[in-house]
């Protein structure tokens, strides 16, 4: 796991293929779309991938479960796999290790960015927007999942209790870094 700060290139400029992770309500989404500006790539909220079913079940108050993820995972695999050419930061949860692996069996290339933070500050930002379909009480399930990223995995976790300029330098300097060796 890269460590904040570092700089480097991963030779790779305007093709990185990037998730940022973490809970509903950690910032994946407003980060996600920052930082493919600063990149200079396209940007994708993984949930627009979800299959309907997904969503109504979350819009339920229900978790999904691994059975619900497998296809969803695969296809952002996929979209991943597509902008290899171009780049692309991607916004998915990405809880748990497995459902990295899932993702980095289509393409192994992809940098992790997880975001991470108290459940009071991440619980006071689900409740501050509307119109999202997942409700804050699926929080703690999510924060139950979730899984840091280990030592072998590509990419960094980064504390969301910051400016959210520091939050994307921080994000960047770790995609700059490029994935790990195999």
């Amino acid at each position: 796991m890269a460590t904040i700060g570092e700089s480097g290139s991963n030779g790779n400029a305007g093709r990185e293929l990037v998730i940022v992770g973490g809970v509903s309500g950690s910032g994946k989404s407003t980060v996600g779309a920052l930082l493919a500006q600063r990149l200079e790539v396209p940007f994708i909220d993984a949930d627009s991938l979800h299959p309907e079913a997904n969503v109504a079940k979350m819009a339920a108050g229900l978790p999904l479960d691994d059975i619900d993820r497998e296809p969803w995972l695969v296809r952002i695999g996929e979209v991943l796999a597509e902008h290899a050419d171009r780049g692309l930061v991607l916004a998915c949860s990405a809880l748990r290790r497995t459902y990295r692996n899932t993702i980095r069996a289509v393409e192994p290339s992809t940098v992790f960015v997880t975001l991470s933070g108290s459940r009071e500050l991440i619980a006071a930002r689900m409740n501050a927007r509307a119109d999202h379909f997942m409700p804050a009480s699926l929080l703690d399930s999510q924060l139950a999942a979730f899984e840091p990223l280990e030592a072998d995995e590509s990419g960094a976790d980064i504390d969301v209790d910051a400016h959210i300029d520091d939050i994307v330098d921080a994000a960047a300097n770790v995609v700059r870094q490029g994935p790990a060796p195999a």
